[in-house]
């Protein structure tokens, strides 16, 4: 299979569970990995070897995006956004939790400098004003990334790294459970604080 017929496979859904991540991530890992398909089969119209350069560079571009989202998928299921003190007698369940988010994260970081580097080749000067029919999307995500900046994936990783970095500080420094003073009221204290039915009126 080439590496349309395998991006024909990935698909996104409405409700996406960690196994459909899984899959997804599977579908794309497989698209990258393999040849392109004949240009007569491409996903954009192509009449020229320069059009069709520019077709692979996009296509290469956008495959890696969306292995970024989906790694960012999978990350936000085991992220934790707070530390409550609640949460300490799970402390260990939780730090594992992060250790996964985290790969997930650097996973896609690494995605994005592939990304980074085909959207670069595709704003090549010799591609600025060539128009490839049905890739319209493709063309805005470079756009987007080398001349307005407005997609930056490396950016938000980054600040999801820290901010994991920042709860993972908190669960660490949470007593476990084993170590936890919980508080206490002896029975004699509860039984010289009751008064009497009728004591104390007058």
């Amino acid at each position: 299979m080439y590496k349309e017929q395998y991006y024909k496979l990935f698909h996104v859904h409405y409700n996406q569970y960690p196994d459909d991540t899984m899959e997804n991530i599977f579908w794309l890992e497989q698209a990258l990995k393999s040849a392109f398909a004949n240009p007569l089969y491409a996903l954009a119209k192509v009449e020229t070897e320069e059009q069709y350069e520019k077709y692979c560079y996009l296509f290469m571009m956008h495959l890696n995006l969306k292995m970024i989202e989906q790694y960012l998928f999978l990350a936000n299921k085991w992220n934790k956004r707070h530390a409550y003190f609640y949460n300490a007698p799970w402390k260990e369940e939780n730090l594992k939790s992060l250790d996964i988010a985290e790969t997930c994260f650097k996973t896609a970081r690494y995605y994005w400098t592939e990304a980074l580097g085909w959207a670069e080749k595709a704003r090549e000067r010799r591609f600025l004003f060539m128009h490839l029919p049905k890739a319209e999307f493709w063309e805005d995500e470079a756009y987007r990334i080398i001349e307005q900046k407005t997609l930056d994936y490396g950016r938000t990783i980054e600040r999801e790294l820290a901010m994991l970095q920042s709860v993972r500080e908190q669960f660490q420094a949470m007593e476990g459970p084993e170590s936890r003073t919980e508080p206490r009221t002896e029975p004699g204290q509860i039984e010289a604080s009751r008064t009497e039915p009728g004591a104390g009126a007058n």
